[in-house]
């Protein structure tokens, strides 16, 4: 039985003559030479020709290179030490321990959003989703606690960190993709787009007002005919013929989170007299009635627990200071679209997290064969590792992209990265870990179900994964495989 000082060191002191060797002792400090022979001054004849002794020894020469291989690799601090230290206990909730790369900020920014969904979301998701029914109030009770645009400044937003905001959506989707879609959507879209194209005007007028929930908005870009291919949408803001400085919007958008709570509303339209895509806020308030409606989608098969519905406008007049003046094509749109994105490669985590934490607790509960836990089998312990794995590895990946992004160096291929494989990961691990719970799994008081369910969804929209791909293969080939 080797004693606690072999466990110890380990890799590091394999043998005497390793220490010899490379001239230390086990306490680190440099070893005396063992016999007179060796007692050698730096470069004289004598020590030459004992080094090359050494290297003449085939088994001597390998040790040595072994161990020295070994101590180049480590980092420099850890060189000169004769015992390398490891943590006592792994955090399987946190195994990577990201949450040291983290400002004391971000990590209390997190805690809050914890603490809220947990006590205020979390008792209301399965009445929300079985019934497909989304309160209102959340919109109000995220603005109170500087949840809403956490990462715009001013405006009575938080001016947090990007992390900070992807930190926030990994709480809420924690809980529910829908809740999280409904704050993104708010916050990542409809925010967004007004600060980074809006007017002065605009901007001092509804943005306070979305940041606190007592305003809902919406973005509205996809069509019945076009999803993946916005570019050849249908909708059309022509010059209104009798009432100048105002345009009339026509046209159809589907697939809508919000839109039929919303006071706001960000719409793309093809200007009719030049074809140029250009960003419209269009106000409730203001819309004739008869030229707007917002009908909800229902019997929706996943994310319930948000709202869903269309926007259809019929010669729907908007002032021309509610168009974005600068800019055009699809540029803006997909500036709100890659905000999101990002928030949403945070969000899967926390729904790949919550998904771990109960398969683990299952696991550990459910007894099967001999009153054996099904922790205890192989085959649940992998689906257990590997998603724990993929969960850490997406969380670095999320923050790595959002500090980038935060210092000025983040692409939309980077975005398009994270968003495509954390979601494509968060789905087949649920899927996986949903077999742990066997037919249980159908029962939505375990809610795992719910999770595959609304990952699907998240995979799909904001960029299906297919069409990320292509992204990146466009990035990486510089051929555009896009028909």
């Amino acid at each position: 039985m080797p004693d606690k000082r072999d466990i110890r060191l380990g890799s590091i002191h394999t043998s005497s003559e390793e220490d010899r060797l490379l001239g230390a002792s086990a306490d680190g400090t440099a070893c005396k030479p063992s016999s007179a022979a060796e007692e050698c001054p730096r470069g004289s004849a004598g020590e030459l020709e004992r080094l090359q002794s050494h290297i003449m020894n085939p088994s001597s020469f390998r040790t040595a290179s072994r161990h020295l291989h070994r101590l180049c690799r480590a980092p420099a601090a850890s060189r000169n030490a004769s015992v390398r230290g490891y943590a006592t206990t792994f955090n399987w909730e946190d195994p990577l321990v990201a949450s040291e790369l983290y400002t004391e900020e971000e990590l209390a920014i997190q805690d809050t959003a914890r603490q809220y969904c947990q006590e205020r979301l979390l008792p209301r998701v399965l009445d929300a989703y079985r019934n497909e029914n989304y309160d209102r109030q959340i919109l109000t009770e995220m603005g109170e606690l500087g949840l809403l645009g956490a990462n715009i400044e001013g405006y009575g937003c938080a001016g947090a960190s990007t992390v900070a905001s992807g930190l926030i959506t990994k709480e809420v989707e924690r809980v529910d993709s829908g809740y999280r879609s409904g704050m993104s959507v708010q916050s990542s879209l409809a925010m967004t787009a007004i600060h980074d194209f809006g007017t002065q005007e605009l901007k001092d007028r509804l943005l306070p007002e979305l940041a606190k929930g007592k305003l809902a908005g919406c973005f509205g870009l996809t069509e019945p005919n076009h999803g993946s291919d916005p570019g050849s949408m249908e909708t059309v803001a022509r010059e209104h013929p009798t009432k100048k400085g105002y345009y009339l919007l026509s046209g159809t958008k589907t697939w809508i989170t919000n839109s039929p709570i919303s006071d706001i509303m960000i719409v793309w339209a093809k200007l009719q007299t030049t074809g140029k895509i250009r960003g419209f806020v269009v106000e409730r308030s203001q819309c004739p009635p008869g030229t707007l409606e917002t009908p909800a989608i229902k019997n929706k098969t996943a994310l319930r627990a948000s709202i869903t519905g269309m926007i259809q406008m019929d010669d729907c007049p908007v002032p021309a200071e509610n168009m974005f003046p600068e800019v055009q094509g699809l540029a803006g749109p997909f500036t709100c679209l890659n905000s999101a994105r990002l928030g949403i490669a945070f969000g899967a985590m926390g729904a790949l997290e919550d998904c771990l934490n109960r398969a683990r607790t299952y696991a550990l509960e459910r007894k099967q064969f001999k009153g054996n836990p099904l922790a205890k089998y192989q085959l649940i312990q992998k689906k257990l590792a590997d998603a724990a794995t993929d969960a850490a590895y997406g969380t670095l990946a999320a923050t790595q992209v959002a500090r980038l992004k935060d210092a000025g160096k983040c692409t939309p291929e980077m975005i398009s990265m994270v968003k495509r494989q954390n979601c494509d990961r968060a789905l087949a691990n649920s899927r996986i870990l949903q077999e742990v719970f066997g037919g249980n799994a159908t029962s939505d008081e375990y809610h795992i179900a719910r999770h595959v369910a609304n990952l699907f969804v998240v995979q799909t929209y904001e960029g299906q994964s297919d069409i990320h791909t292509l992204i990146l293969g466009r990035a990486i080939t510089g051929v555009q495989a896009f028909v």
